[in-house]
């Protein structure tokens, strides 16, 4: 996995270094005592819920203003603060020939709708907010997936990547081979990453294996005669599957996780023969079948239920304001129990039933609960992809101010528009998250995507490395802070103005291992009679890091805790390297 402490950053020691102008440097500061007003200032969050509109054809619905909706959250109602509406691919405010809108896919319609493609205007210029920028993560389950129904489909998804994306858009490659593996890193290119898919097309995909396991198993259940044996090869079976699960899953959690600090909406098409909720069900099935035993094995499946873990995937997407899109490689599924001429005609259809549903339900859940959408049943998904595409292209976002802030519980979210006979479709929660928290996504956001925002204009700098008798390095990272960049508020009756700012930390190196990300309170106090000179100046600080030998990437968070600002910065270092 890509999150493995590898950095160690211990407790660290600071210093503040700053112009003699309006502070000392002291050598070696004990952490500042509590001072009044730290951390109190008003936290004002917004919470963004992307809304999809159709008719009862599955339409598209345009034009609807803000009052047309209304969002509850844990059944009250909230007030709507933010409005966004895109239609066609375009904000409603802007002029018509940014880009040609495209035609809202409906179900039924001629494929030749699926060709129709928004022209980008050269020299078009991205006007769309920061937060309202689309990140979509391409997500291929190698393991998960058998060879020939992954190259199949990887046809319609280079089309929808080229054809079908608006630009600024970012997209990313990741493929999942008992770990993650990120192919290619955010990009507004789509071509590089439908380029990238021949690669994939190369690599060994586990589907089969998986195939051959099933079948062996169930043919010693359909060949025992005992049935005590037949559920202890069930068992056998459906244990060693729930491991390979659990790893999926884990997989999946670390990029909706990696994602939580990237502003703007988020997505996730996630490209898989499924993975099952209950680990071996169809076992304990046949199992029931053959032995009568009137559902007493289908209580041992129960064992091996996945879905609180699919549960908590769905949470912390939409925690992170990330939409499922889940495309199942399959398509049109065929018998595949037992041979055909040993497959028992009254048994197989329920098994394989229960397989293929099994094997789809963490799909749709994905999916239905996060916003999004579920292609099943397809062997061809151009058309369903496109629908996917007006996702994207048009859609309202809505934004309000929660109740209260930063207590981690989570929140239910309704959406209804006011006009009958519309369908709306968003994500169903999230998880009400610190500052900290944020601050702390954030960073593994920059180390991970090596994307950076910087309204503080923070730098930083790695010069100095002291080589350790361990064979590790002290790298000394100067956090250079302007102070005119930060609010400033008097401290009592001293005359002094200060700061109320927080440094998170972090690292990775080349093999995508993360350390923990360690945040330290930074004091900063200013005379009055300096001000006016300090606040053309940058506060520095130094924070001692150690590191192993190698190429490394150091990502500093520095939030500003009166202003509820924040920034990241980036630093590549090689360490050991002279």
């Amino acid at each position: 996995m890509l999150r493995r402490p590898f950095v160690w950053l211990p407790t660290l020691l600071l210093a503040g270094i700053c112009s003699p102008a309006f502070a000392a440097a002291p050598k070696a500061p004990e952490p500042p005592p509590p001072t009044p007003g730290f951390g109190e200032s008003i936290e004002v969050n917004v919470v963004n819920v992307e809304v999809f509109v159709t008719d009862k054809k599955g339409n598209r619905i345009t034009g609807l203003k803000k009052d047309d909706f209304e969002i509850y959250e844990d059944r009250r109602p909230v007030k709507i603060t933010n409005f966004f509406a895109v239609e066609g691919g375009k904000t409603v405010e802007e002029s018509p020939d940014l880009i040609a809108p495209l035609p809202a896919a409906t179900p039924g319609a001629p494929a030749a709708a699926a060709q129709v493609a928004p022209t980008p205007v050269e020299g078009f210029e991205d006007s769309t907010p920061e937060d309202q920028r689309l990140h979509l993560v391409v997500y291929v389950d190698n393991f998960n997936i058998r060879p020939q129904n992954r190259n199949r489909v990887f046809r319609a998804i280079r089309e929808f990547l080229t054809r079908q994306l608006r630009p600024g858009d970012r997209v990313m490659l990741v493929s999942y081979d008992r770990s993650l593996h990120v192919r290619r890193s955010f990009t507004s290119d789509p071509l590089l990453i439908a380029s990238a898919l021949f690669e994939l097309e190369n690599l060994n995909a586990w589907g089969g294996q998986a195939d051959n396991d099933r079948r062996d198993a169930l043919q010693e259940i359909k060949d025992s005669e005992d049935a005590n044996y037949a559920v202890g090869r069930a068992r056998q079976y459906a244990e060693a599957l729930s491991n390979d699960v659990s790893f999926s899953i884990e997989a999946l959690k670390e990029v909706v996780a990696a994602l939580a600090g990237l502003a703007g909406r988020k997505a996730v098409l996630y490209i898989s023969d499924g993975i099952p909720m209950v680990a071996g069900e169809e076992m304990f099935h046949a199992i029931d079948q053959k032995f009568q035993q009137a559902g007493s094995s289908l209580l041992e499946a129960r064992n091996y239920d996945a879905s609180r873990r699919f549960k908590e995937i769905v949470n912390q997407a939409n925690t992170n304001r990330v939409t499922f899109y889940t495309l199942d490689a399959a398509g049109l599924r065929a018998p595949t129990a037992i041979s055909a001429e040993e497959r028992d005609p009254s048994t197989s259809g329920v098994v394989d039933g229960v397989y293929f549903a099994n094997l789809q339900a963490p799909l749709q859940m994905l999916a239905t609960e996060t916003g999004g959408r579920a292609i099943l049943n397809s062997n061809d998904p151009t058309l369903q992809l496109v629908q996917v595409a007006d996702d994207f292209r048009t859609y309202y976002s809505l934004g309000y101010t929660p109740a209260t802030s930063g207590t981690g519980r989570y929140h239910d979210i309704t959406v209804k528009v006011k006009r009958k006979g519309l369908s709306v479709r968003h994500r169903e929660g999230y998880r009400d998250k610190t500052a900290e928290a944020r601050m702390s996504d954030g960073v593994r956001s920059a180390l991970y995507f090596d994307t950076a925002l910087n309204p503080l204009q923070v730098t930083v700098s790695t010069d100095e490395q002291n080589r350790r008798d361990d064979g590790n390095y002290t790298v000394v990272a100067v956090v250079r802070i302007p102070i005119g960049k930060l609010v400033l508020m008097p401290e009592g009756e001293t005359g002094r103005q200060v700061a109320r700012v927080r440094v998170f930390v972090s690292a990775m190196d080349e093999e995508g291992r993360m350390s923990d990300v360690q945040q330290l309170p930074v004091p900063i106090a200013v005379e009055a009679k300096d001000l006016p000179s300090a606040l053309e100046k940058h506060f520095a600080y130094s924070v001692p890091v150690i590191m192993r030998p190698g190429p490394q990437k150091l990502a500093i968070g520095v939030r500003d805790e009166l202003a509820s600002n924040g920034s990241f910065v980036l630093s590549y270092l090689t360490v050991g390297g002279r």
